[in-house]
């Protein structure tokens, strides 16, 4: 386990020790320019509460090693509630944008290369998803939060208005890891392989930043409002998900080799057929085509239609005239 940040630390020193804390500086409502102050005096010329500045810079610094438990004891929840707020500010008017427009410097936009539009279509997709997700956490989960505080709660609990954004999160990672891998294995090389691998740089940094940002508010932040809400209802203030069906199909293959059958699907996906004029086009059911098209996915690790499309063109499934227009 790695040895922990504590208020004596000069707050130079923690900085250099780890670059990722400069992302926390900005969310704390920190500025460079302390001089020799240690993180304790930063901290109050900043009117931010130290211990739980330490608490996120520790948890941050080594989450795998994290006491939650422990942790949730020196929180200050609004405090908490801020950062992740102000992080929010970070990824969606700053972070996403910024790789955006390296992103277009790096690839050719001209019309003749579609996979360099369907990989910005990528981006811009996964951009939006980000931007939802935590628009819905602003708007419903930091309220709920903030009338806790206020000692009032009503018959909708903490886990009730959380359940749609915990399970974006996991579709958070996943699409990142997604056009992650989408652009190493299949963007072809060119005159701005250089430019490229920038990008690529800053998605695995945005990576990691929003992985750690996503298991903070599922276990750290998740676990100061369960507590706080239990002691409010006991104040007295104021469909499950099921697994998804496999249609008889329990086994993923283990192999990247389509069927035949499944290139079909694949084909029809990137002429950008719903699932049911897929069924009509191939003359099987709903049922089949999606159980083929999660079968896919596992093959493949390809979940987008937009992937899946750039898939098709790389291995000449399709050509660029018959793909959905975007």
């Amino acid at each position: 386990m790695t040895e922990k940040y504590h208020e004596l630390d000069p707050m130079s020193d923690v900085i250099s020790d780890d670059y990722r804390m400069l992302q926390m500086l900005g969310r704390f409502g920190i500025t460079l320019g302390f001089g020799n102050q240690t993180v304790g005096e930063t901290c109050k010329a900043a009117s931010v509460d130290v211990t739980t500045f330490l608490t996120v810079v520790n948890y941050v610094k080594d989450a795998a090693h994290a006491h939650i438990n422990e942790m949730v004891e020196q929180i200050d929840l609004p405090c908490l509630m801020r950062y992740l707020k102000n992080s929010h500010t970070y990824f969606v008017d700053f972070r996403l944008p910024n790789i955006r427009r390296k992103l277009l410097e790096a690839i050719d936009c001209s019309s003749s290369n579609q996979i360099a539009m369907l990989i910005l279509k990528f981006y811009d997709e996964y951009a939006a998803e980000v931007a939802r997700h935590m628009q819905y956490e602003d708007s419903h989960v930091h309220p709920f939060v903030e009338n806790l505080l206020k000692g009032k709660v009503g018959n909708e609990t903490f886990d009730m208005v959380v359940r749609q954004h915990e399970d974006n999160h996991a579709s958070l990672e996943k699409s990142i890891a997604e056009l992650k891998n989408i652009i190493i294995k299949y963007y072809p090389n060119d005159n701005a392989a250089q430019l490229m691998g920038e990008v690529l740089m800053d998605i695995f940094m945005t990576e990691e930043d929003l992985l750690t940002h996503c298991h903070m508010e599922d276990t750290l932040f998740a676990e100061c409002v369960r507590r706080l809400e239990f002691k409010v209802r006991q104040a007295g203030g104021a469909e499950s998900e099921g697994e998804d069906d496999d249609d008889g199909e329990k086994n993923a293959p283990s192999t990247n080799d389509l069927s035949e059958r499944e290139k079909d699907i694949v084909v029809q996906v990137a002429k950008g057929l719903s699932n049911k004029e897929i069924a009509d086009a191939l003359f099987i059911s709903v049922n089949t085509v999606m159980t083929h098209r999660r079968n896919i996915s596992r093959k493949l690790q390809i979940h987008s239609p937009a992937a899946l499309t750039i898939y098709a063109l790389v291995n000449g499934l399709v050509n660029l005239d018959e793909i959905a227009p975007f």
